[in-house]
Protein backbone atom coordinates (compact mmCIF):
# COMPACT_ATOMS: atom_id res chain seq x y z
CA UNK A 1 0.00 0.00 0.00
CA UNK A 2 1.50 3.49 -1.26
CA UNK A 3 1.25 6.67 1.19
CA UNK A 4 -0.87 9.22 0.05
CA UNK A 5 2.16 11.55 1.44
CA UNK A 6 4.80 9.87 -0.61
CA UNK A 7 7.10 12.53 -2.04
CA UNK A 8 7.68 12.16 -5.66
CA UNK A 9 11.42 11.41 -5.49
CA UNK A 10 14.01 13.25 -7.70
CA UNK A 11 15.25 12.51 -11.32
CA UNK A 12 17.04 14.28 -13.56
CA UNK A 13 16.29 12.02 -16.79
CA UNK A 14 12.46 12.55 -15.70
CA UNK A 15 12.46 16.39 -14.31
CA UNK A 16 9.25 17.31 -16.23
CA UNK A 17 7.44 14.24 -14.74
CA UNK A 18 8.76 15.31 -11.32
CA UNK A 19 8.16 18.81 -11.73
CA UNK A 20 4.28 18.20 -12.04
CA UNK A 21 4.02 15.60 -9.55
CA UNK A 22 6.08 17.77 -6.96
CA UNK A 23 3.75 21.11 -7.66
CA UNK A 24 0.74 18.78 -7.43
CA UNK A 25 2.13 17.44 -3.79
CA UNK A 26 3.28 20.73 -2.57
CA UNK A 27 -0.19 22.18 -3.46
CA UNK A 28 -1.74 18.70 -1.42
CA UNK A 29 0.05 19.65 1.34
CA UNK A 30 -0.92 23.45 1.65
CA UNK A 31 -3.18 25.56 -0.52
CA UNK A 32 -0.45 28.09 0.09
CA UNK A 33 2.53 25.96 -0.09
CA UNK A 34 3.38 26.36 -3.83
CA UNK A 35 3.05 30.03 -3.53
CA UNK A 36 6.21 29.98 -1.57
CA UNK A 37 8.11 28.05 -4.38
CA UNK A 38 6.96 30.77 -7.06
CA UNK A 39 6.83 34.11 -4.61
CA UNK A 40 9.04 33.20 -2.21
CA UNK A 41 8.82 32.91 1.92
CA UNK A 42 5.40 34.63 3.14
CA UNK A 43 5.71 37.91 4.87
CA UNK A 44 2.93 38.33 7.36
CA UNK A 45 1.85 41.64 6.96
CA UNK A 46 -0.88 44.18 9.30
CA UNK A 47 -2.32 47.43 8.56
CA UNK A 48 -0.38 50.31 8.88
CA UNK A 49 -2.46 52.45 11.93
CA UNK A 50 -0.01 55.06 11.85
CA UNK A 51 0.07 55.96 8.53
CA UNK A 52 -2.59 58.03 6.43
CA UNK A 53 -5.35 56.01 4.37
CA UNK A 54 -4.52 57.38 0.93
CA UNK A 55 -6.61 56.54 -1.98
CA UNK A 56 -8.95 54.33 -0.20
CA UNK A 57 -6.10 51.66 0.41
CA UNK A 58 -4.76 51.27 4.06
CA UNK A 59 -0.80 51.07 3.92
CA UNK A 60 0.44 47.31 4.92
CA UNK A 61 3.54 46.78 7.02
CA UNK A 62 5.24 43.74 8.43
CA UNK A 63 3.63 41.98 11.58
CA UNK A 64 5.97 41.82 14.55
CA UNK A 65 6.59 38.58 15.55
CA UNK A 66 5.63 38.72 18.43
CA UNK A 67 2.42 39.68 16.90
CA UNK A 68 1.82 36.80 15.07
CA UNK A 69 -0.95 34.38 15.81
CA UNK A 70 -0.53 30.61 15.29
CA UNK A 71 -1.99 31.02 12.02
CA UNK A 72 1.19 33.38 10.68
CA UNK A 73 3.41 31.28 12.54
CA UNK A 74 2.34 28.16 10.34
CA UNK A 75 2.36 30.39 7.02
CA UNK A 76 5.59 31.15 7.86
CA UNK A 77 6.85 28.30 8.32
CA UNK A 78 5.62 26.95 5.10
CA UNK A 79 9.36 27.80 3.48
CA UNK A 80 10.63 25.74 6.19
CA UNK A 81 8.18 22.87 4.92
CA UNK A 82 8.79 23.17 1.13
CA UNK A 83 12.49 23.22 1.58
CA UNK A 84 12.47 19.85 4.20
CA UNK A 85 10.29 17.92 0.87
CA UNK A 86 12.50 19.18 -2.04
CA UNK A 87 15.67 17.83 0.40
CA UNK A 88 13.97 14.77 0.95
CA UNK A 89 13.44 13.88 -2.78
CA UNK A 90 17.05 14.86 -3.61
CA UNK A 91 19.95 12.05 -3.81
CA UNK A 92 23.55 13.09 -1.95
CA UNK A 93 24.87 14.92 -5.53
CA UNK A 94 21.72 17.32 -6.28
CA UNK A 95 21.72 18.02 -2.99
CA UNK A 96 25.20 19.31 -2.90
CA UNK A 97 24.31 21.37 -5.26
CA UNK A 98 21.56 23.45 -4.04
CA UNK A 99 22.13 22.98 -0.08
CA UNK A 100 23.46 27.02 -0.21
CA UNK A 101 20.05 28.44 -1.53
CA UNK A 102 18.28 29.90 1.64
CA UNK A 103 14.68 29.71 0.45
CA UNK A 104 12.17 26.84 -0.97
CA UNK A 105 12.08 29.33 -3.87
CA UNK A 106 15.61 29.76 -4.80
CA UNK A 107 16.09 25.42 -4.69
CA UNK A 108 12.99 25.41 -7.34
CA UNK A 109 14.71 27.83 -9.61
CA UNK A 110 18.21 26.04 -9.23
CA UNK A 111 16.83 22.89 -9.56
CA UNK A 112 15.31 24.23 -13.08
CA UNK A 113 18.55 25.73 -14.32
CA UNK A 114 19.94 22.75 -14.06
CA UNK A 115 17.93 20.43 -15.71
CA UNK A 116 16.48 22.62 -18.07
CA UNK A 117 19.13 24.75 -18.44
CA UNK A 118 19.29 28.27 -20.32
CA UNK A 119 17.21 29.68 -22.95
CA UNK A 120 19.22 28.45 -25.80
CA UNK A 121 19.67 25.52 -24.08
CA UNK A 122 15.75 25.26 -24.24
CA UNK A 123 15.48 26.22 -27.81
CA UNK A 124 18.00 23.70 -28.98
CA UNK A 125 15.98 20.66 -27.24
CA UNK A 126 13.00 22.00 -28.72
CA UNK A 127 14.45 21.94 -32.07
CA UNK A 128 15.15 18.23 -31.41
CA UNK A 129 12.02 17.49 -29.97
CA UNK A 130 10.09 19.60 -33.28
CA UNK A 131 12.59 17.65 -35.75
CA UNK A 132 11.26 14.15 -34.28
CA UNK A 133 7.92 15.36 -34.30
CA UNK A 134 8.53 15.75 -37.95
CA UNK A 135 10.19 12.15 -38.86
CA UNK A 136 8.01 10.62 -36.11
CA UNK A 137 7.01 7.32 -38.50
CA UNK A 138 5.94 3.57 -36.93
CA UNK A 139 9.10 1.18 -37.20
CA UNK A 140 8.87 -1.79 -38.91
CA UNK A 141 7.43 -4.05 -36.51
CA UNK A 142 6.12 -1.87 -34.04
CA UNK A 143 2.82 -2.04 -32.68
CA UNK A 144 0.09 0.65 -32.88
CA UNK A 145 0.24 0.37 -29.58
CA UNK A 146 4.08 0.93 -28.62
CA UNK A 147 3.84 3.69 -31.87
CA UNK A 148 1.18 6.12 -29.57
CA UNK A 149 3.38 5.55 -26.97
CA UNK A 150 6.43 6.94 -28.34
CA UNK A 151 4.49 9.58 -29.91
CA UNK A 152 2.66 10.73 -26.79
CA UNK A 153 6.10 10.82 -25.19
CA UNK A 154 7.62 13.58 -28.23
CA UNK A 155 4.09 15.76 -27.48
CA UNK A 156 4.37 15.12 -23.50
CA UNK A 157 8.00 16.98 -24.42
CA UNK A 158 7.02 19.53 -26.87
CA UNK A 159 4.09 20.67 -24.38
CA UNK A 160 6.96 20.76 -21.41
CA UNK A 161 9.10 22.78 -23.35
CA UNK A 162 5.97 25.34 -24.60
CA UNK A 163 5.54 24.36 -28.08
CA UNK A 164 1.64 23.14 -28.17
CA UNK A 165 0.14 22.01 -31.38
CA UNK A 166 -3.68 22.10 -32.16
CA UNK A 167 -5.70 18.01 -31.35
CA UNK A 168 -5.76 17.91 -35.02
CA UNK A 169 -2.12 18.50 -36.40
CA UNK A 170 -1.52 15.54 -33.75
CA UNK A 171 -4.18 13.39 -34.88
CA UNK A 172 -3.11 13.97 -38.87
CA UNK A 173 0.43 13.57 -38.02
CA UNK A 174 -0.26 10.45 -35.37
CA UNK A 175 -2.80 8.88 -38.41
CA UNK A 176 -0.49 9.81 -40.97
CA UNK A 177 2.86 8.18 -40.28
CA UNK A 178 1.03 5.15 -38.41
CA UNK A 179 -0.78 4.46 -41.86
CA UNK A 180 2.53 5.17 -44.00
CA UNK A 181 3.96 1.71 -42.45
CA UNK A 182 0.32 -0.16 -42.35
CA UNK A 183 -0.91 1.07 -45.13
Amino acid sequence: MTSLNKIPMFSKEDYDNWKIRMQAHLFARDDDMWYVITDGPMKILKVNTSAAISEGEPQMVEKPRAEWTNKDKKKVNLDNVAKDILYKTLDKNMFNKIKTCSTAKEIWEKLTQLCEGNDQTKENKLTVVIQMFGNAKMKSGETMAEFDERFSTIICELIALGKIYTNREIALKGVKNSCNRRC
